[in-house]
């Protein structure tokens, strides 16, 4: 299992031992995209969806979902989040929404999987509010666009 940190020289899974690594600034930021049809984007840009303000609300849910990825993830470390910033972008022509999730923290170990669980949980709350006008919308392209900081250094997606 060379190379798979989350598993022992055995092959069982294992939470990694981080406590010798050092404390850093740490940051990642994690994007995905929501596409649906037209007549739906322009309910949620009008602000006309029956649950509410669209945008907004999944905004608050990614912000919740870095909170709870220790949560979500078995063995995922749970960390002390400094900043979580979502930003969500209408993109006429996907057409859709255009996540990107920003999780910033200082402590032994990164915070890839909380940006991920943020753009994701971001993106399933906007199908949840809109899938009553639409359920044919399709969540792609979730992955790692930044990571920095610890004794890997930076990663930029190309």
């Amino acid at each position: 299992m060379s190379g798979l940190t989350h598993f022992d020289v055995s092959g069982q899974a294992h939470m990694v031992d981080v406590s010798d690594k050092d404390v850093t600034a740490r940051i990642a930021t994690a994007e995905c995209v929501i596409r649906m049809q037209p007549d739906t984007l322009e309910i949620i840009l009008k602000g006309d969806a029956k649950k509410g303000d669209v945008i907004g609300i999944a905004r608050l849910a990614g912000i919740m979902g870095a909170k709870k990825t220790s949560d979500l993830i078995p063995l995922c470390h749970p960390l002390p989040i400094s900043k979580v910033a979502i930003e969500i972008e209408p993109d006429k022509d996907l057409p859709g929404l255009r996540i990107a999730a920003t999780v910033k923290t200082t402590a032994r170990t990164g915070v890839e999987m909380e940006a991920l669980t943020a753009a994701s949980t971001a993106a399933l709350t906007v199908y949840d509010m809109v899938k009553a006008v639409e359920k044919t919308m399709e969540i792609s392209g979730l992955r790692v666009v930044l990571k920095d900081g610890g004794k890997s250094g930076r990663f930029e997606a190309p």
